[in-house]
């Protein structure tokens, strides 16, 4: 008997035909093959379609491939550096050498097509299969154009212009090309609008994309492209029109604390997150976030290879980050620890005595303000200064406050190789990100006072309670702004290439790229991949200068 064509049949099966990391939407079934007519004829069918794009967006989100993480997204940027000594060169973070052999490229660009694909076969076979509710096909089809469209972003963002595919591939070819960065921008607005007109206002299960989340990401499209050259003033006050729009639907949690706990996961702030789950066989690799920024703590006396703190990967927030905060801003707290409690009792050696810690006392401790010799010799456990945090102390090579804002107790300790395991949810999209969005929009559009009255608002929110002026509001005063909101959660590699501060902010406060001073304009994008050139004959182009 025919089959279902080969890439539908591939969709429906490595997709593990999602399960339940949505809740009830994604319902867990296992299926070795259908016929054309079998599929075509269950409404279903389509329902895992469009599972298996949320499936495919969600785990390239939470790593790019095995011990390959979060690297287009703060590496290499003012607040996140490689989390290794000041020497040495890396081709991300430090910009030496970034070619196009890098892997980190191509399994980004990889990545990104295949939620294109997913989402074409999706879209491509929906009239095709029978019984299906036209609400339901409605809803489907804009939240699949909101995640291709997402994608696109990714790839113009990160690598200009590029290929356009719109279609379900269904025969081998090689004849592509790239689309210029304005026939992106106009697709992506396009798929935008398709799925604001499709998307529900109320999603019909926690989780799936709701018009709201449309808003929002059309809102971050609409102020990146005001500041291209084919962009125009009505970008700006769109974006800020958009960003209000979802204020409005979605109050502020009233304490950071409180919005980053564990316990409050879904709260009136946050209105779209990636799902995860308690059970093994739904959540995929699991949330990586918890890993972010963390060093080599169980190296150190008094602690051991736990699941409290779990192993994290490899970089770093710079000191710059550090230095952002007020004494009197709560998220400080909510987002790093300067104080790390022993697992275990350990002994230690105060002016040629020894002390013993008991487990729950101090172990490791940063200062905000560096401490004298005098004062680090009085005590039993280990202080790390601000001008130390890249310099071996003798046990690990770098350390610095540990970051905590994701943090999720009793998840195993795991190598970055091995499953995250992680069940939090991935919030993607959270008011608190919508008030930044604003203020650009509106400083761009030459209104600074309603620019400084959002974030007059936002920064309340973190006990900053000081009045934000009209004359306070630059480019620099939104970056650092998002920077001490939003670590961890969005692109910062490309918050600074919108605003034309990546190169100057990365040389200025990236320890690492700014000793080998390596970055140039034509880092603003990343190299196209030589497997992609290669495999078109050339009829991909590479990016200036690589």
């Amino acid at each position: 008997m025919k089959y279902i064509n080969h890439k539908l049949i591939a969709l429906l099966l490595t997709a593990g035909v999602l399960s339940t990391a949505c809740d009830s939407y994604l319902e867990e079934e296992n299926k070795s093959a259908k016929t054309i007519d079998i599929a075509l004829s269950d409404p279903k069918t389509f329902d895992q379609l469009v599972a298996s794009v949320y499936e495919r967006a969600r785990e390239t989100t939470t790593h790019y491939a095995p011990d390959m993480y979060y690297s287009f997204e703060d590496l290499g940027t003012d607040i996140v550096t490689r989390g290794t000594t000041i020497s040495g060169v890396s081709d991300i973070n430090d910009y030496v050498d970034l070619n196009p052999l890098n892997g980190v490229a191509y399994q980004y660009w990889k990545n990104q097509y295949l939620i294109i694909s997913a989402a074409n076969i999706a879209i491509d076979n929906a009239d095709l299969i029978t019984g299906v509710a036209p609400a339901v096909k409605t809803a489907g089809i804009g939240e699949v154009k909101f995640f291709r469209a997402m994608s696109y972003f990714n790839l113009v963002e990160n690598y200009g212009g590029v290929p356009l595919v719109l279609s379900q591939v269904k025969t081998s070819t090689t004849d592509y090309t790239r689309a210029t960065e304005e026939a992106v921008y106009t697709q992506i607005l396009k798929d935008l609008d398709d799925a604001l007109a499709g998307a529900n206002e109320t999603p019909s299960a926690y989780g799936r994309v709701t018009k709201d989340a449309v808003r929002h990401f059309m809102s971050k499209v609409l102020l990146t492209k005001g500041y291209k050259s084919f962009g125009v003033p009505a970008d700006f006050t769109t974006a800020a029109s958009l960003a209000e729009t979802v204020i409005s639907h979605h109050a502020l949690v009233s304490t950071f604390a409180s919005l980053t706990s564990i316990s409050n996961q879904r709260n009136s702030e946050v209105f779209f997150s990636y799902l995860f789950g308690s059970s093994a066989v739904s959540r995929g690799w699991g949330n990586s976030r918890h890993q972010l920024y963390k060093f080599p703590y169980y190296d150190y006396p008094g602690m051991i290879r736990g699941n409290l703190y779990q192993k994290g990967l490899e970089p770093l927030p710079t000191p710059f980050f550090y230095s952002l905060f007020d004494d009197n801003d709560q998220r400080a707290d909510a987002t790093f620890r300067r104080e790390i409690l022993a697992d275990k009792t350990y002994t230690a050696t105060v002016n040629g005595a020894p002390v013993t810690v008991n487990a729950g006392g101090r172990a490791i401790y940063f200062p905000k303000v560096a401490w004298t010799p005098a004062e680090i010799a009085a005590v039993p456990y280990k202080v790390i200064n601000p001008d130390k945090y890249f310099v071996v102390d003798g046990i690990t090579n770098a350390h610095a406050p540990m970051f905590k804002k994701f943090d999720e107790p009793g998840v195993a300790f795991k190598q970055p190789n091995e499953l995250s395991d992680g069940t939090r949810d991935m919030v993607m999209m959270r008011s608190g990100e919508a008030y930044l969005i604003a203020a650009e929009a509106y400083l761009k559009s030459s209104n600074p006072t309603t620019a400084a009255a959002r974030l007059t608002t936002l920064r309340a929110r973190a006990g900053l309670t000081t009045p934000v002026t009209a004359g306070q509001v630059t480019i620099d005063f939104i970056l650092d702004e998002r920077a001490r909101e939003l670590i961890g959660e969005v692109n910062r590699w490309m918050d600074l290439k919108r605003t034309g501060k990546l190169i100057e902010r990365v040389l200025l406060y990236n320890p690492h790229a700014k000793m080998n001073n390596a970055l140039k304009p034509k880092h603003l994008l990343r190299p196209i991949p030589q497997y992609e050139i290669d495999n078109t004959y050339g009829s991909i182009t590479q990016n200036p200068e690589y």
